[in-house]
């Protein structure tokens, strides 16, 4: 049953994106190819070198504390993002994003606290608008598509975004690689390897961004200046209301746990599995090997999700079926793990990853679509809100992870996704008993 047929009937309410300007359905089925592609670009080194932090500037725990400031900075400008989309545009807002990615991995050139820290700061930013910029952008080529090839909305959706999410995840798989060739076992402190794999990424992200300019930009821009009556301290009051709305709606409050918790989920693998699972059996040369499984798993699952993504049955039975198989490893490492040495010790941190990534590939695709159906009039608010919770619970990894044991992060972990479950499940008999009720009510 899909939800879209329960949300508010008024197709043709204001915030609702025309995207349409001319556009077929070729155009933006190969915009969302160009989309993938340019963050898969990007991302590869962003992603590379975010498993390589806390490793390589480990010197003061630069690298970790570096990635705290960059996810709460990140909380902090998801408030303002969808203004900035708004006032941008997505495509814009997207294109601007990349600088931060792009300064990011310069500044790990030279990795000091001056260069480090005003940079994490900075792509905080960056990457509030990019993410939020690229929810929008693909819901709203996603809905167009759908009205003008007659498809089902959802279908549609779940497709799009299945492509996206399983390009994207393949960033955690091609840029380990890169790691692997550019920095074979045994010289990953050595400066001239390190300086050239980030000279390697920079011209990814070069790529990517090049490849960023070539999507077409959509009618969602806002045109402020057409008002000026209507100041700027104005706009920016209606967005931080559009952002504080949402949290007096139910559902939004009963899907913040599973948002949070894919933040905890993607954390915990930066920042506790390599360092406490695969560094001490597989060392550092295996940390590029494991997220490689991680993100190949991730990818092949992000694509099944997203085409088998129909409406919300489908949606909660995949969510289930993605935590089912993080569950497993959370109750593994809780219960009865211990690191050994021989195929054993390969293969079991192999196999973490495995299971580790589905239950991403799950979560990113569903989480989108979830959003994309529930809050279709108030796509850049519901994206917001995904990013300051999903940065926030990343943050918080970030900066208890030096602190706190494997033991105390996964007993964290396991009351999270406990909570997250049931929250969501309650969600969806609330969403499903008030469609049923509005049925009884129209017969």
């Amino acid at each position: 049953m899909a939800i879209e047929s329960m949300d508010t009937r008024d197709e043709e309410a204001p915030l609702v994106v025309d995207v349409s300007g001319g556009e077929t359905p070729k155009s933006r089925t190969r915009d969302v190819h160009i989309l993938s592609c340019a963050f898969l670009l990007i991302f590869l080194a962003y992603g590379a070198a975010q498993n390589l932090e806390t490793t390589i500037n480990s010197e003061g725990n630069l690298g970790t504390v570096s990635l705290g400031i960059l996810y709460v900075s990140f909380a902090f400008f998801s408030l303002f993002a969808s203004l900035v989309v708004r006032v941008l545009g997505s495509k814009n807002a997207v294109v601007l994003g990349t600088t931060g990615y792009w300064l990011y991995i310069a500044a790990n050139l030279k990795p000091t606290w001056y260069t480090m820290v005003p940079v994490s700061l900075y792509m905080g930013f960056a990457a509030s608008i990019i993410w939020v910029g690229e929810g929008t952008y693909l819901t709203s080529i996603a809905r167009s598509h759908a009205i003008d090839t007659g498809l089902h909305e959802g279908t549609v959706i779940g497709n799009f975004n299945g492509e996206f999410w399983a390009v994207f995840a393949l960033h955690q798989f091609v840029g380990n690689l890169i790691t692997l060739a550019v920095l074979p076992k045994g010289t990953e402190g050595s400066t001239g390897s390190t300086s050239l794999l980030f000279i390697v990424f920079l011209c990814s992200m070069t790529l990517g961004t090049i490849l960023m300019c070539f999507i077409c930009k959509t009618n969602d821009k806002e045109k402020v200046s057409e008002n000026s009556s209507v100041s700027f301290c104005s706009a920016v009051a209606s967005r931080l209301n559009s952002v504080i709305l949402p949290l007096l709606d139910m559902r939004m409050l009963l899907v913040i746990p599973l948002i949070a918790y894919s933040g905890l989920q993607q954390a915990f693998v930066w920042a506790s599995y390599t360092k406490d699972i695969v560094n001490p059996t597989l060392g550092e040369a295996g940390v590029g090997g494991a997220m490689a499984v991680y993100g190949a798993f991730d990818a092949i699952c992000s694509l099944v999700a997203g085409r088998l993504t129909s409406g919300l049955r489908s949606i909660t039975v995949i969510v289930c079926g993605g935590a089912f198989f993080q569950a497993l490893i959370l109750l593994w490492l809780l219960l009865k793990y211990s690191a050994t040495s021989g195929v054993l010790g390969v293969i079991y941190p192999l196999l973490m990853a495995a299971f580790l990534g589905i239950g991403d590939g799950v979560l990113n695709t569903q989480l989108s679509a979830l959003l994309a159906l529930l809050f279709k009039h108030d796509t850049e608010g519901a994206f917001a809100q995904l990013k300051v919770w999903q940065s926030s619970a990343i943050a918080v990894v970030f900066f208890l992870s030096p602190v706190v044991t494997l033991q105390t992060m996964v007993e964290i972990m396991v009351g999270a996704i406990s909570v997250s479950l049931v929250s969501f499940l309650f969600l969806t008999l609330k969403v499903e008993k008030a469609f049923s009720s509005h049925q009884v009510t129209n017969m």
